[in-house]
């Protein structure tokens, strides 16, 4: 019997929540785990009630804008942010906990996890954002890339 170890499950999750992602850039999907159980997910799309950008273009791609740059011009909500921001609607405490993601995250998102106080970030791909690696090494915050089996793809 093939198991996935618990990285490569909630790894899984995060990949399964990106294809719900509107984005036409890049689909991320993100998972936050409190002692081995999944409390929050999300992927990056449009906030509630807003077009997506699947209806209504890409902005960033319109402009060129490089990845890793000028985030305040996407209309997307991160899935990170989106895993943080559902926690906090249904009252669940992320503190201590890990995020699984699908891409290493930008700046904001960075910045969002070190306030949230979660533990620990393990992400899958990398992502342009210089910024968002020195603030995670000046901070307590423990991340590591996935090098498990894919499950799924």
């Amino acid at each position: 019997m093939i198991r996935p170890n618990v990285d490569e499950y909630f790894m899984a999750m995060a990949k399964l929540a990106a294809e719900r992602s509107t984005c036409l850039r890049r689909k991320v999907g993100a998972v936050i785990v409190k002692d081995k159980q999944v409390i929050s997910t999300g992927y990056n799309g449009a906030p509630k009630d807003s077009p997506h950008c699947s209806e209504v273009g890409c902005r960033r791609k319109e402009m060129k804008i490089r990845s890793g740059t000028r985030h305040e011009l996407c209309r997307g909500v991160h899935a990170e942010q989106n895993a943080v921001i559902q926690a906090a609607v249904f009252g669940v405490s992320v503190k201590g906990g890990t995020l699984y993601t699908t891409h290493h995250p930008c700046v904001l998102c960075v910045k969002i996890m070190i306030n949230a106080n979660l533990d620990k970030i393990v992400y899958k791909e990398g992502y342009p954002d210089d910024l968002a690696q020195e603030m995670l090494e000046e901070s307590d915050m423990i991340i590591e890339k996935f090098h498990g089996k894919d499950y799924y793809k």
